[in-house]
């Protein structure tokens, strides 16, 4: 059996117009998925974690600070998915490591430590588990070589290197709560572990389904 790990954006989870039909939907699937691969999901901050973490930013309070109002927002969005999810972990781990030893056939949790994004996170837990995979499920349809939410005439890249990427974005850490698709230091754990890694977006739950099965996608593929 086949491991899984996809880093599901908390954007996905909870956005400004909450749709439980397509929350219930997503339980469906990763459920339908989990019969025929190990599912380890790490879920984001979102929306939410962002408005605490600007609210925080503008109140002078120190990065480490508002990192760790991120790690808890997506440790209660984990905590959310996986109560309603019945055949995966209820207890929410706080290490990777902790992660990878639950026998369920889909583990959830959230966000680590101060410093590492989900996304990293995700990464990290992909190493552990010798994952085949690493879905990463955001809002957009894969990386555009420019805003796609800015840029009207931002174009999707279908396929590009790790090594283009980490020239662009290298692989250091940002600030708290930033919104983007892929931070450096998952690049860097990306590359050297060679995972295939496929960035696609998780509110399109066809296009999800086809990433985590390894289908032609509408999304982008990291070349390793």
């Amino acid at each position: 059996m086949e491991t899984i790990v996809i880093s599901l954006g908390g954007s996905v989870i909870i956005s400004e117009d909450v749709d439980i039909t397509f929350f219930k939907r997503l339980v469906n699937l990763l459920e339908k998925l989990s019969s025929k691969y190990k599912i380890l999901i790490v879920v984001g901050g979102g929306i939410i974690a962002r408005k605490y973490i600007t609210l925080g930013r503008e109140l002078g309070l120190n990065e480490e600070i508002l990192d760790d109002f991120g790690i808890k927002i997506t440790r209660i969005n984990a905590k959310l998915l996986a109560s309603i999810v019945e055949i995966s972990n209820k207890e929410i781990p706080s290490t990777t490591e902790e992660a990878n030893i639950i026998d369920k056939p889909m583990v959830i949790m959230g966000g680590t430590t101060s410093g590492h994004s989900t996304d990293l996170v995700g990464a990290e837990l992909a190493e552990k588990s010798g994952a085949d995979r690493f879905i990463i499920a955001t809002n957009v349809d894969g990386i555009y070589d420019k805003d796609p939410n800015k840029y009207d005439d931002a174009k999707q890249l279908k396929e590009i290197s790790i090594k283009e990427l980490i020239k662009k974005y290298g692989t250091k850490w940002n600030a708290a709560g930033s919104n983007i698709v892929i931070d450096g230091p998952a690049l860097e754990v990306i590359d050297k572990i060679k995972i295939p890694t496929f960035i696609v977006n998780g509110n399109r739950l066809d296009q999800l389904e086809k990433a985590v099965t390894n289908q032609n996608f509408d999304g982008t593929r990291i070349i390793i």
